[in-house]
């Protein structure tokens, strides 16, 4: 159901919009877990490694995706706020049939280029052929991603975070029975994988999609209206382009830090990776209230709101902290058995034990900057938001190779500490500077 938060109470807003959102990234990370499980099991390592080794390029693609729509979701929710409920549809047909068509091509040319982009990232000749069938195959889901997420970021726009969580259960319900049927049964290996992939793909976007035509009239096209509305294509590249840039930036400079890790060796590689997997799921509820922070903050801008908006930043700061303080708990307590799980060797254990260690108590700070992040976006403020993350993470590559040699692979947890206070130093120059200004 479409949600108003310019009225009402803002922490009770805020935490039901963002549960479901982070629900859905639990469940999402659990099933792609259980994919690598299955294959692993089955078909056994080579498998499970060429699968492995088309992840920076699926991620690249999806990456892109997700921060180009959050653009689309600030957009949606500004128009929410303004109580323009009829825009919504032309939203949603300008970005769906656009960036639909824009990622279909860009899938073609990916499937076409397979071979060498695995060949760039120096894709062991034993796995090529089984990472290449693999690669192909996810492409051709691409194009599912992209309306799916169109329709999530409007969604989320008029305050619906759930449907996301229902769609994503349908997606890991079949994707795992299709796992078990078409690598278990058929032995399509690799190949099969990625196939039931795409169908849980497919799946998850005709249920988004029925969902939206169904629960809101707002969001049913009717004839004689235009498709694409250059306008509403103009107002959403402003808001999305700097966010995917960012996003895009962001995940080059993943790969660059991979390659640092890389050279500590494969104990050190093992432990740390394990640790971020982890850590992936533990971070979900701090991401989460930052995209909530931003559609409520979004939402007060589009109604002329400010002072709700501010203080949904100052309520969410509230809430993030004791949820950053909780987590660094948990991660401390039980993250090295949470490491252990993966079947990881005692000195490898220990590696990632420590790195939780170090990284743990600056959670806080991620979660702060998230929160500040999360308002700044919501009022428009993209670039500067741009920049300012893309800044972080030029500190964090740059302290990962001038303090290494004084930390060794500890530098990994210090360099990542030292980028998200820099983080949030400049997110709170930001916005004491437009408030001064707007005084």
């Amino acid at each position: 159901m479409a949600k108003d938060m310019t009225k009402g109470s803002i922490a009770w807003n805020l935490v039901t919009f963002s549960v479901p959102l982070i629900l859905s990234g639990i469940l999402q990370q659990l099933y792609n877990w259980a994919d690598a499980f299955i294959v692993g099991n089955i078909e056994g390592e080579a498998a499970l490694a060429a699968i492995g080794a088309t992840t920076a390029i699926t991620n690249f693609f999806v990456i892109a995706i997700t921060g180009f729509t959050s653009g689309v979701s600030i957009l949606s929710a500004q128009y929410f706020g303004r109580k323009n409920s009829e825009i919504q549809k032309k939203i949603l047909s300008s970005f769906g049939l656009v960036l639909g068509t824009t990622v279909f091509i860009i899938s073609i040319l990916g499937i076409v280029n397979a071979g060498n982009f695995l060949r760039l990232l120096n894709t062991p000749e034993d796995i090529f052929e089984i990472a290449r069938g693999y690669l192909q195959i996810v492409l051709l889901g691409m194009p599912f991603i992209m309306i799916y997420n169109v329709y999530s970021a409007v969604l989320r726009g008029i305050g619906d975070s759930k449907a996301p969580f229902y769609s994503i259960m349908v997606s890991a319900v079949t994707n795992v029975i299709l796992d078990i049927i078409f690598v278990g049964v058929f032995r399509w290996r690799a190949e099969g994988a990625a196939l039931a992939t795409v169908l849980a793909q497919a799946m998850m976007t005709v249920f988004i999609v029925i969902y939206a035509v169904k629960r809101y009239e707002i969001l049913r096209f009717k004839r004689g209206t235009g498709l694409i509305h250059k306008k509403i294509v103009k107002e959403g590249c402003i808001l999305a382009v700097p966010i995917a840039i960012q996003s895009v930036v962001n995940s080059l400079g993943s790969l660059m830090l991979q390659n640092f890790m890389n050279g500590f060796g494969s104990q050190t590689v093992a432990a740390i990776s394990s640790a971020y997997r982890v850590d992936c799921v533990i971070l979900l509820p701090i991401i989460n209230f930052g995209t909530g922070i931003s559609t409520i903050t979004s939402q007060n801008t589009g109604a002329g709101e400010a002072k709700r908006a501010k203080r949904s930043l100052y309520v969410g700061t509230g809430i993030m902290a004791v949820v950053s303080l909780c987590l660094t708990g948990i991660v401390i307590l039980i993250g090295g058995s949470l490491i252990e799980m993966f079947g990881l060797t005692k000195e490898s254990v220990e590696i990632g034990s420590m790195f939780f260690r170090l990284i743990a108590p600056y959670y806080i700070v991620y979660g702060t900057a998230m929160a500040f992040r999360g308002y700044l976006e919501g009022t428009g403020d993209v670039v500067c938001s741009g920049i300012i993350g893309i800044s972080s993470l030029a500190v964090r590559i740059a302290m990962s190779y001038i303090l290494e040699p004084f930390y060794g692979n500890k530098v990994i947890a210090y360099a990542e500490a030292i980028a998200w206070s820099f983080m949030l130093v400049l997110y709170i120059i930001r916005f004491v500077g437009k408030n001064r200004k707007r005084k």
